[in-house]
């Protein structure tokens, strides 16, 4: 006689119907659900957000940079090992041409004149403006642009006029182009208004003259202060080893020689620590998260007791029991993380919308997050799943 009993092997349940039984327990316990999903959300969201705005921000910084260019050179005038100032040659600027590579060079020069807006206001009270002669090319070279007005021409440059930077103007409380500012007690006329430099914000503070009119009017003495220059890109080192004896001839140790984009460089490599830092307060937020499902879970199984014992009377296996409790967890991890994909996006979005960057949020960001959470989810689902396994079916029954 056959042997009926040998013949019957466990039942085991499709990936549908383990998908829909482990969505069940989750439609019972909806507020509990949403607060243990919004843990996982919360850190997903940080870390998308925060990798979406620091490559949104780079890639902002990395467009003004190729906008700016990186082959500006400055070589200003500093102090030598004797602590004397060192004066630049008058004729650093058209030695500076004669280098090779060198496609551009201009220069300024501090001019000593105390600037006030009025000749009712006391001398001492400069609101921060210094006075500077500057060549007719220095905007060219430099990229900057005029906001209101016009630039310095060859006439303009002989006479009492000045273009004022953008924080200068601001401070001196001038708007327009044709109002007058004094420099000492000579009435200056304002002609021009420049958009903030860039790559040298310390022109921005400045109220410019032209190198004749300093030397006619205020006593300059025709030694720039600072000379830029632009080279091509393939040798701007080159130029930059040479730049400080061509300038100071025999006193190059007194002359400092930089270059304006390794600030916008450094201040990438500030971002990026900045945005380590905040990956792992994301991260945090996501062990909180992992230890809110874990809880979770493990409530749900002393909860759910009894429709275990149930289940398992009914011929629900030990693997079904784990797999039901395991689907659970990845379904309520799955949840916070796409929810916290989507928040993280769109809060990378909105925020590089109102900065003016192009909004970038790394494929690799999102897929790593949800990847991270499905992690979480077996992690946090496999204790609740293996303690609810090995409940005793008898022993579930009667439970209270």
């Amino acid at each position: 006689m056959r042997n009926v009993g040998n013949d019957l092997k466990p039942s085991r349940l499709s990936a549908r119907d383990v998908l829909r039984v482990g969505a069940v327990g989750l439609r019972a316990r909806r507020a509990r659900v949403v607060l243990s999903a919004l843990g996982i959300a919360i850190g997903i969201a940080t870390m998308v957000a925060v990798v979406g705005l620091s490559e949104s921000s780079r890639a902002d910084l990395m467009a003004r940079l190729d906008r700016l260019g990186t082959n500006l050179l400055t070589a200003e005038a500093a102090e030598d090992p004797s602590g004397t100032r060192v004066k630049l040659a008058k004729s650093a600027v058209a030695m500076v041409e004669r280098v090779g590579p060198v496609q551009h060079a201009t220069a300024t020069a501090d001019v000593d004149a105390r600037i006030r807006r009025s000749d009712v206001v006391p001398e001492e009270r400069t609101a921060g403006v210094i006075a500077q002669a500057a060549r007719t090319d220095l905007l060219s070279t430099l990229g900057g642009e005029v906001d209101r007005g016009v630039w310095l021409d060859g006439a303009g440059e002989r006479l009492p006029v000045t273009v004022l930077g953008a924080r200068a103007a601001n401070r001196l409380g001038v708007t327009r182009p044709g109002e007058t500012i004094m420099m000492d007690d000579i009435r200056v006329v304002v002609v021009g208004i420049l958009k903030p430099i860039e790559l040298v914000p310390a022109l921005d503070r400045v109220a410019m003259i032209g190198f004749p009119a300093a030397e006619r009017y205020f006593g300059f003495d025709g030694h720039p202060t600072t000379v830029f220059e632009r080279s091509t890109d393939a040798s701007v080192e080159d130029v930059r080893a040479v730049l400080a004896r061509t300038v100071s001839p025999g006193n190059e140790a007194g002359v400092t020689v930089s270059r304006p984009s390794d600030a916008l460089a450094a201040k990438a490599a500030t971002d990026e620590g900045l945005t380590n830092l905040m990956l792992g307060l994301g991260a945090v937020a996501l062990l909180v998260g992992g230890v809110g499902v874990a809880n979770t879970m493990v409530i749900s199984v002393l909860e759910r007791r009894q429709e275990i014992g149930l289940r398992r009377s009914l011929g629900a296996t030990r693997g079904a029991i784990r797999l039901q409790f395991l689907t659970e967890s990845l379904l309520l991890s799955a949840l916070g993380g796409v929810t916290g994909a989507l928040l993280g996006a769109a809060a990378t979005g909105g925020f590089a919308r109102f900065q003016g960057w192009t909004a970038v949020v790394p494929p690799w960001s999102l897929v790593g997050g949800l990847a991270a959470t499905l992690v979480i989810g077996v992690v946090a689902g496999l204790y609740p799943a293996i303690r609810a396994s090995r409940t005793h079916p008898t022993v579930a029954l009667n439970a209270t």
